[in-house]
């Protein structure tokens, strides 16, 4: 078929239209802050081979295991789909990431015949399990983690499977939120199914079908055509897991990119062995993580399908931390895939030194605290703070925004203290947290937290307290993760992962790392500095220790005698 630039611009943008939408539909609907606030979700369009035709606005690392899923799901039901149907899986070991992030596919028909598929991922507030949110980090084997859903017609023609829905509400500890988000999925999954149609009718199913392939053959195209231009050779990079929270050994992370003929092979080869944590990564994540950190650097006009795929070959070792074996725990696995982008953005640096940042934070920390309360109704509380990104090539970095693996936003202080039995005494930057470069990187973020129920468990995972968020080009290496328990009273300093019971009153204080710096610090213009202190940012030591920037204590202004005097010294 002959392909009409102009049309092809128009199904393009229509298909990316539909998934925004389903998106906006997911944010309406959903019951749970993690959800409607945090934005822990994500939605897709599939043809009817599984093909990725069309990704919405949401988290990166959820969107590259869509593949695995859907291959797993037409194998066990390509020739039993029907309208009206919806399939769910969230077990790891059959397509799935984490207990927790709970898959929505649903068959879209035209004519009787199968064309697609709506998909929409929502990370549940808990899925049961040993602790509240189903996120823990110490499980060990993943039947501690929660119930799995394997490949199920949650519904079938239309009619709810009443026993599943019944098996979820007695598995989890807050299924009014559960079921709520489960049907906020359903609905976005009916909005792209209605929309999809709309699409099919207007231009005739035979003509749609020849666009969207034509679609994801035009994104391996200039995928592979990039990547042609980039030079060729082997990169190598390793980063480090602080430890698994069972040992103090840290757990490395290496890949080798070679970079040859418009196709990149990323092996994660000399990878960890499979930890006794749940810090496991399968491997649909793990290519999910490895494809979108190569998409961070390609141009952005890129179309987001599973074209880009194509030209990006994974390989990680069956057995390892990036593919391990049943029953290794992987709930907290998402860390793994934050450690995941740093080592790719690390080893694509070396190819692309003028379009890789720093390291950011190291990847939003996970707070869960549940319990019951005082009517014996559970709660469960599902924080996760997100920071900042480490300085780029030609600008700081940012503080208080989301990882660039993700998409999501801090919880609203008002939304957490209104729904459970929390303060928040402290939701603010941390100064001198950035590292410093003729860039900085963004500053971390500290959360106070105090108990107002009777007692509840906390668990906490967090990271980057021993390996530093690195800096590229001479840049500074960012400040660590700090927790501290009662800050005020025993002052206890904790480790990055650890779980423990609070009782009324108690406070966990929370101070997450910066990002990297860039370049040279004593390069860094002075004004800059200056206006960092003016603004908190940075104090006046700092300035003067890292920059080589003295400031005039009475004026607030650069010394510029004394700073050209420092920086010579």
């Amino acid at each position: 078929m002959q392909i009409d630039p102009i049309t092809f611009a128009v199904i393009k943008s229509a298909l990316d239209a539909v998934v925004d939408e389903m998106a906006y539909t997911v944010i309406r609907t959903a019951r749970s802050e993690i959800i409607k606030d945090v934005m822990d979700y994500s939605a897709a369009i599939c043809d009817a081979g599984g093909r990725m035709l069309a990704q919405a606005k949401t988290i990166a690392q959820h969107l590259g295991a869509v593949p695995d899923a859907m291959a797993k799901v037409l194998e066990l039901h390509g020739d039993d789909l029907h309208p009206g149907d919806v399939l769910a899986v969230n077990d790891p070991y059959e397509g799935g990431m984490h207990l927790p992030d709970v898959f929505l596919f649903m068959p879209m028909f035209h004519e009787g015949r199968l064309e697609g598929f709506a998909v929409v991922i929502g990370h549940q507030t808990d899925m049961g399990g040993r602790v509240p949110g189903s996120n823990a980090s110490d499980s060990t084997e993943i039947y501690q983690e929660g119930l799995r859903i394997p490949v199920i017609k949650l519904y079938e023609r239309g009619a709810p499977n009443r026993a599943v829905f019944r098996i979820i509400e007695k598995n989890v500890r807050v299924p009014e939120r559960v079921l709520g988000d489960l049907g906020a999925q359903y609905a976005a999954c009916k909005v792209g199914e209605r929309e999809f149609g709309k699409i099919l009718a207007r231009y005739g199913a035979d003509t749609a079908r020849a666009y969207m392939a034509e679609l994801m053959d035009y994104a391996e195209r200039v995928t592979s055509a990039e990547i042609a231009r980039w030079p060729r050779g082997r990169y190598t990079f390793t980063d480090y897991l602080d430890s698994d929270g069972f040992s103090d050994e840290p757990v490395p992370l290496t890949v080798t990119i070679t970079i040859e003929g418009g196709r990149l092979t990323c092996d994660w080869a000399g990878s960890s062995p499979q930890v006794k944590a749940a810090l496991n990564s399968t491997l649909s994540f793990t290519k999910s993580c490895t494809y979108l950190s190569v998409r961070s650097v390609l141009r952005q006009d890129v179309p987001n399908n599973a074209g880009v795929f194509r030209c990006i070959d994974v390989i990680a070792p069956e057995g390892s931390i990036l593919n391990p074996r049943l029953p290794g725990a992987c709930a907290a696995r998402a860390l793994t895939g934050y450690r995941m982008l740093d080592v790719m953005l690390g080893a694509l640096a070396q190819a692309l030194p003028d379009r890789v940042p720093a390291a950011g934070e190291g990847g939003n920390t996970v707070l869960s605290i549940g319990g019951l309360k005082e009517d014996r109704t559970p709660f469960v509380i599902v924080d996760m703070i997100t920071g900042a990104w480490g300085a780029r090539p030609d600008k700081d970095g940012i503080e208080a925004v989301t990882n660039p693996s993700q998409n999501m936003s801090n919880t609203p202080v008002e939304v957490l203290e209104a729904q459970h039995p929390i303060r928040i005494d402290e939701y603010a930057l941390v100064p001198d947290s950035c590292g410093a470069g003729r860039w900085r990187g963004g500053l971390g973020l500290r959360r106070r937290y105090t108990l107002l129920n009777a007692d509840a468990t906390l668990q906490l995972r967090s990271d980057r307290m021993r390996f530093l968020p690195y800096g590229l080009q001479g840049g500074k290496p960012a400040k660590p993760t700090r927790n501290i328990l009662n800050p005020e009273a025993e002052n206890r300093a904790m480790p990055a992962k650890f779980a423990v019971t609070l009782r009324r009153g108690d406070v966990i204080l929370h101070e997450q790392p910066g990002g990297g710096g860039f370049g040279d610090p004593l390069t860094r213009d002075p004004e800059r500095v200056a206006a960092d202190v003016a603004n908190d940012k940075i104090t006046a030591e700092f300035a003067r220790r890292e920059h080589g920037v003295v400031i005039d204590a009475s004026t607030g202004k650069v010394d510029i005698e004394a700073t050209r005097a420092l920086r010579q010294a």
